[in-house]
């Protein structure tokens, strides 16, 4: 039996819902780590914050791609 060949569009969205997840997966686990690292050594907060800066700058980006792939489904 013969598979139907996927959309294209179908791929892209899989592909762009990957790169989300594993994007969303590791700011966790690195600003976790680097919150817990800069407890350790005693880092300045105004240091620590850059972590968090980075960590909202990831999350509102995969908000941004989560909202296209959304879009993409509906249209």
């Amino acid at each position: 039996m013969v598979q139907p060949r996927p959309d294209p569009a179908d791929l892209a969205r899989a592909r762009k819902s990957r790169t989300v997840g594993i994007v969303l997966a590791g700011t966790i686990v690195l600003w976790m780590g680097a919150q817990w690292l800069g407890g350790q050594m005693g880092w300045e907060t105004r240091y620590v914050f850059l972590f968090d800066l980075a960590a909202i700058a990831a999350f509102l980006w995969a908000l941004v791609v989560t909202y296209q792939i959304w879009r993409g489904r509906r249209g």
